[in-house]
Order: C-alpha cells, then sequence, then structure tokens
C-alpha cells in the first residue's frame, strides 16, 4: 500500500441481494493504492452475497467480510463496519457501484475538510469500458443549509439531490462526536448522518473530479422504499429540530423546508396506500382526520395524473439518455 497511515482508508459496503454486483465493487476499491481495509456486511442477504464478494479478494489481507443472519437495515450494517475497521479515513460504496481508477488521489490532495465528496457518474447500463470525463478538482465548501437544500427533490427533474454524493469521512471527527447512522431509517440515512455532521462544525468540501460510477437501476433497494420509511425520515427532521443549541435559525428553517417536503410525500403514498388496501372511502375518511394533508394529497394527485396524460398524448416520449450523466457540473481538464 502506498498510502501513508494519516492517508489509509476503509471501503465499507452495505450489501444485500448484491452477489451480481459486489465482486465489481470490491475490485474497484482494492486496486485503488490508498485503501487499506473493505469491510464488507452481507445485511442478511438470501443470495450468495458473502460468497460472491469472498471470491473478490485480491489475497493482500485487505479484505473483511461480515454477515448479519437477519436483514438490519444499511446504517446498522455501515456503523458495524466502521466499528470493526481501524483506518483514519473511510469511504462509502455502495454494492452496485464502483469506483474509477485513481478516486482518491484528487481528494487527498485537498487540505482542511472533514468530509470530501467527488463527482458522480451515473451510468445507463454495464459499467464496463466506461471512462468519465476529466474535470478540473475546483473544490468549494459545502454549508448545512447548501446540503439540505440540495436534498429537496423537484417533480419532472431528473434526481441529482446533494445526498447521493459519497465523502471520505475522518474517523476522528466521527469519534470526537459520536457521530453514527441512525439505524431505525432505511431512507435517507445518508442525509441524516451528513446534516449531524455539518450541525456539529464539519468542513464538507466537494470537488468536482469524478471518480464514483453509480449504476443507474430500476429494481435498486433505494427505490423500493416503504411509505412508513417516508415517515420516519421527516421525524427524524423533527428530532433534530429537537436538540437543543444543535441548528442555527436559517439551519432550522431549511431542516423545517426539508420535513414539510418529505412529510408532504409521506401524506400523498399514505393515502393512496389506503385507498389501494381498503377503497375510496376509506382513504377519503383517512383525509378528513387530517385536513393539513389535503394540499398535499391534491397537488400530488394532479401532479400524477397530468404525467400520465402526457405520456397517453406523446407530448413526454422519452429522450435518449446518454450513457453517462454527472450530478456536478465540471470545467473539463487541460489536456495535458
Amino acid at each position: 500500500m502506498n498510502a501513508t497511515s494519516t492517508e489509509a482508508i476503509c471501503v465499507i459496503i452495505a450489501a444485500k441481494n448484491a452477489a451480481g454486483t459486489i465482486g465489481d465493487a470490491i475490485r474497484s476499491a482494492l486496486r485503488e493504492p490508498e485503501v487499506a481495509e473493505v469491510v464488507v456486511v452481507d445485511d442478511g442477504s438470501s443470495d450468495d452475497t458473502a460468497l460472491a464478494a469472498s471470491r473478490a479478494d485480491d489475497r493482500s489481507g485487505r479484505l473483511n467480510v461480515v454477515s448479519f443472519s437477519q436483514n438490519r437495515g444499511p446504517s446498522a450494517a455501515r456503523n458495524h463496519a466502521i466499528s470493526v475497521s481501524r483506518s483514519p479515513l473511510i469511504a462509502i460504496l455502495d454494492a452496485d457501484d464502483f469506483f474509477f481508477p485513481g478516486r482518491f488521489k484528487p481528494m487527498l490532495q485537498e487540505q482542511g475538510w472533514d468530509l470530501i465528496a467527488d463527482n458522480i457518474a451515473f451510468i445507463h447500463g454495464s459499467s464496463g469500458a466506461v471512462e468519465p470525463a476529466r474535470f478540473e478538482p475546483r473544490p468549494r465548501q459545502i454549508s448545512l443549509v447548501e446540503f439540505i437544500e440540495g436534498n429537496i427533490s423537484k417533480r419532472g427533474l431528473k434526481r441529482g439531490e446533494i445526498g447521493f454524493l459519497k465523502p471520505v469521512i475522518r474517523r476522528s471527527f466521527l469519534d470526537t462526536h459520536g457521530l453514527r447512522y441512525k439505524e431505525d431509517l432505511r431512507l435517507g440515512e445518508d442525509y441524516e448522518f451528513y446534516v449531524q455532521a455539518l450541525a456539529k462544525g464539519a468542513r464538507y468540501t466537494v470537488i468536482e473530479h469524478c471518480g464514483y460510477g453509480a449504476i443507474v437501476r430500476h429494481d435498486s433497494l433505494s427505490g423500493r422504499h416503504r411509505t412508513e420509511d417516508l415517515r420516519r425520515l421527516y421525524e427524524a427532521d423533527r428530532a433534530l429540530q429537537a436538540v437543543p443549541g444543535l441548528l442555527s435559525p436559517k439551519g432550522r428553517a431549511a431542516i423545517v423546508r426539508h420535513e414539510r417536503h418529505i412529510r408532504e410525500r409521506y401524506e400523498l403514498r399514505a393515502f393512496l396506500d389506503t385507498k389501494a388496501q381498503s377503497g375510496k372511502a376509506a382513504a377519503i375518511a383517512w383525509t378528513l382526520r387530517r385536513p393539513m394533508a389535503v394540499p398535499a394529497i391534491a397537488t400530488g394527485i394532479l401532479s400524477d395524473k397530468l404525467e400520465a396524460l402526457r405520456k397517453r398524448s406523446g407530448l413526454d416520449r422519452p429522450v435518449p439518455t446518454q450513457n453517462l450523466r454527472y450530478l456536478l457540473q465540471g470545467v473539463p481538464a487541460a489536456q495535458k
């Protein structure tokens, strides 16, 4: 390993039923000279995820595969990986994503950060033979308010929340502040984790250089969240608001906006669930008991109907998707 002790990175991967992708993820991590450890937590998979992970071992002694007998969720898996690892820097990698070669070098050249993230390439299709555009690093700091506002999605636009970024994190900051993932969250656990870090003073740097490849899959776990997951996420926002002295006035106002955004999504989903399970009359009765939810439900239903109408009329024909889409706009690097 070429990394010094202060630069050594542990890559943690929470995996559930990822036998088909986990090998590529692990190999991309072990390829990086700065990586001293890769900890995979098989989160109660029903397939051969643990076996596939073990087969990706390069025999360098850096891979540690841990298996949970029951599914405990990504937060518990990541917390366990942090607890069994030792490296001073921690990097998150999803089990169906991968690192582009040379990911960490531009990040570690920056100074004065507690979290640092790079650009993400969203890839439609296979990861094979994909090369990202070369962007200048162009570092900038992300504030708490900017981060929260950047995680409020908008209808009709491709998802691009800042919460998708996968930073390298200093273990010393996490340990100083006793910071770990909230284990009852199965949606937005990254968002809540980073909000806590920023609220506690973390310096969050982002560079535009692209080193992370995210495979776009319609059947991903993050795309199959439950209505209950939305409720827990907006309640997590409320819990943050209740911590004395944690948030500045601007930070609190941003959290309130995010909570409202998630709560409105929850109210629409809960109404539709009630209608599907118990019929229209039950759904109307549910709504009458929650008059404050009426605007969110009405707006959501209208938006869904307009979107369906556009599709039926041919006005919303799919635009051919480029193989690569970047989360951050970047300036092409000068050719050397």
